[in-house]
């Protein structure tokens, strides 16, 4: 990666005005959760950078040299302080882990713009594209690996794209991006499903500890049967035995008189 230092003068790097945004809410939302996942991936990494639709400079004392990544994924870059914008001087690196969420609108920049910049200036080593809608791309997930300074398609593996710099695995599940831990064999849930199945297991250990009551409260109550029909079962038999032994004496006394 090339970067020209101009030191003379202080530059203003803007990180709002003329930001691009995402191209739909759809786009936004698959943008948001995928930036969280990995936030939530990372998080116990402290020098793993994960973001988005963050201006990314790359030449120093040029603010017009700039990109936005939709996410973006730097190793060996600290998470902490949050940043304003990413400044690839001052980080020491470009990042590794590049996904646009792409569509029709934004080919042309995604496809050959932004291709050309992650490749031939920043040295991104993985590049992903997603057309949630399928306005344009086909397949509409497609990733690309730097080797020798040239992106070589990735090769999928049961359906999903493996990704090296992060050790998941990208696939599309109808609009939604998904990641997949090959580790785990499990897909990696949003914080939203994160939630849910959090409520769902609340859910499922008040039943079983519902059910599990409901259980002792029934072996209490036979319990409480048998103590009962024991105690009616003995009272019976004494006063049985009592009876006999009224019986006998007074045969005997008839015998004597």
């Amino acid at each position: 990666m090339t970067t020209v230092r101009r030191p003379a003068r202080e530059v203003d790097y803007p990180s709002g005005d003329g930001k691009p945004m995402a191209e739909t809410e759809l786009h936004l939302l698959d943008m948001i959760d995928t930036i969280l996942l990995l936030k939530d991936y990372f998080a116990a990494r402290p020098n793993v950078y994960v973001c988005g639709n963050l201006l990314l400079y790359y030449e120093e004392g040029n603010p017009r040299k700039h990109v936005a990544p939709d996410v973006l994924v730097a190793l060996d870059v600290p998470k902490e302080p949050p940043r304003d914008n990413y400044l690839v001087w001052k980080e020491g690196k470009a990042p590794d882990f590049v996904v646009e969420i792409t569509s029709k609108s934004t080919k042309q920049e995604d496809r050959k713009k932004k291709f050309e910049i992650y490749r031939d200036i920043l040295g991104v080593s993985e590049y992903f594209l997603f057309d949630p809608t399928k306005d344009y791309l086909d397949p509409p997930l497609q990733g690309f690996r730097l080797a020798r300074g040239k992106y070589v398609p990735i090769k999928r593996i049961a359906g999903r794209l493996p990704s090296r710099i992060l050790g998941l695995h990208l696939e599309r599940d109808g609009t939604k991006l998904r990641l997949f831990d090959p580790a785990t064999g499990e897909r990696l849930l949003t914080r939203l499903e994160g939630r849910e199945a959090a409520e769902r297991r609340a859910e499922e250990e008040h039943r079983r500890a519902e059910e599990q009551r409901h259980r002792a409260e029934e072996e209490h109550r036979r319990a409480e049967e048998q103590r009962h029909r024991a105690e009616t079962a003995e009272a019976t038999q004494q006063r049985l035995a009592e009876e006999n032994d009224r019986l006998r004496r007074e045969v005997e006394a008839l015998r004597r008189g």
